[in-house]
């Protein structure tokens, strides 16, 4: 339980002097730091002298054994809760979100837009925060619908050139046929002017 306490004290201690300490420590320093000072609050509440008074009768007959069962008390506790804790962090992958979100902060620094802050008009607010995103989407669409008309141009042009050669396969079309009456006209009247003098 000592060794507990003073690495407690340790942690609190650190988190408290200026000079030693980095001038922005992270957050997961910061919540590690948070537990212990916590673990460390818990055990003073806990202290053996207000123990010893809630089993008085106990202690009166063994204060020897009251203090092994107290420091055993004290040691499992700590253990326990740190343990629930690295667990959650672990779960909740807590060590990499604090260090992403230093990083974002860190990344934040060197802007030099000023963040986006609510104004209080809620109209306001989501025409602002909604306006980019539906500029960029009519951006898109626009760019679609260029595209899309482009595309119907060029089918329509294949479409009117497509009729334009049908018409020249119909003129083409009549233009033999009158020609094959003509000769079949003129066959016709060979054979008639051959069959004549018989």
């Amino acid at each position: 339980m000592a060794a507990a306490q003073s690495g407690a004290e340790e942690a609190a201690a650190g988190g408290g002097s200026g000079p030693s300490v980095p001038a922005a420590p992270g957050r997961a320093q910061v919540f590690a730091a948070v537990v212990d000072t916590f673990l460390e609050k818990l055990v003073a509440a806990g202290s053996y002298q207000r123990f010893a008074n809630c089993y008085c009768c106990f202690y009166k007959l063994q204060p020897e054994m009251t203090r092994s069962i107290y420091d055993q008390f004290i040691s499992q506790l700590q253990t326990s809760i740190k343990e629930e804790i690295q667990e959650i962090k672990d779960e909740g992958n807590l060590e990499q979100l604090f260090n992403s979100l230093d990083n974002i902060v860190e990344e934040a620094k060197n802007r030099e837009e000023p963040a986006w802050r609510p104004s209080g008009i809620p109209e306001e607010d989501i025409c602002s925060a909604m306006m980019p995103y539906l500029w960029k989407h009519r951006a898109y669409l626009q760019k679609i619908l260029k595209e899309k008309e482009e595309e119907n141009r060029k089918v329509a042009e294949s479409v009117l050139a497509g009729r334009d050669r049908i018409a020249e396969l119909q003129q083409l079309i009549e233009a033999r046929k009158r020609a094959w009456q003509a000769i079949s006209k003129e066959q016709q009247e060979l054979l008639a002017t051959l069959k004549e003098p018989q």
